[in-house]
């Protein structure tokens, strides 16, 4: 790896994980050592069961490895206590995910505001500028009393690409963030996240099935049967598509 350690946002080193007991255990990622460089925007793909879901888990700290070293930036995170963890994930890792995971009862506001809420504080006025930016940005001003189920589909997400930012993590990962969206919101939802990776400097990692959403990322990764098999730089839809078709019929 050229990189040194501080590009890079998150790493993992001979990732292994089994799920099962030992006589039938399953594989779902053998021996991956990636690391994700601060200020990319990048996605990783791969046909359905290749791992890419479970690979973003381990990273966020949404599951633990069976095999390997886990490190979010500078912390190694592959054995942290429980309590450690989730403090370490809401203060460092922001999450767009295929349901927009918006909580119903609190107006849009109360949602973008929700990760300094649940860590028992307000944001600074720093802090509370950078939130109105993205407000405006994502053309939400209108909407902060509305409730989630006033707003469209699109508007929903652009709300939960709102709430990820608002701490200014690390880290954003996004699975298969334009999944339950029209082809014009997902233009949409995808030309916020490659914005706020190049105006923002905001590091993203993306799980996609998708080679339209993966086109929109500066790297792609593709796993294969739960390992690294090819790691590009910034490529077409069509591109894409063909190295796609090509593993799969590998």
């Amino acid at each position: 790896m050229h990189t040194t350690e501080n590009t890079l946002v998150a790493r993992v080193e001979s990732l292994g994980k089994s799920y099962g007991s030992s006589a039938n255990a399953v594989a779902a990622l053998r021996d991956v050592s990636l690391g994700i460089r601060r200020g990319e925007f990048t996605a990783i793909m791969g046909p359905s069961g290749s791992g890419k879901s479970t690979l973003m888990h381990i990273m966020a700290g949404l599951d633990v490895a069976s095999a390997g070293r886990v490190w979010l930036a500078d912390t190694e995170i592959t054995s942290l206590e429980d309590d450690a963890l989730t403090i370490l994930r809401r203060r460092r890792v922001g999450f767009v995910f295929q349901a927009f995971n918006l909580v119903p009862t609190l107006d849009i506001e109360g949602n973008i505001l929700l990760p300094f809420e649940l860590d028992g504080r307000r944001p600074s006025s720093d802090e509370r500028e950078w939130i109105d930016r993205l407000i405006t940005s994502l053309g939400l001003e209108a909407r902060l009393r509305h409730r989630p189920h006033e707003l469209s589909g699109g508007q929903q997400q652009r709300v939960a690409i709102a709430r990820a930012l608002a701490t200014r993590p690390d880290l954003v990962f996004a699975d298969e963030p334009t999944g339950n969206l029209d082809s014009r919101s997902s233009r949409e939802v995808l030309t916020l996240l490659a914005t706020a990776s190049r105006e923002y400097g905001q590091s993203i990692a993306m799980v996609t099935h998708d080679p339209i959403a993966a086109s929109y990322a500066d790297r792609i990764v593709f796993l294969a049967d739960g390992a690294v098999v090819r790691d590009l730089g910034k490529s077409t839809p069509e591109e894409i598509s063909g190295l796609m078709l090509a593993m799969e019929r590998s």
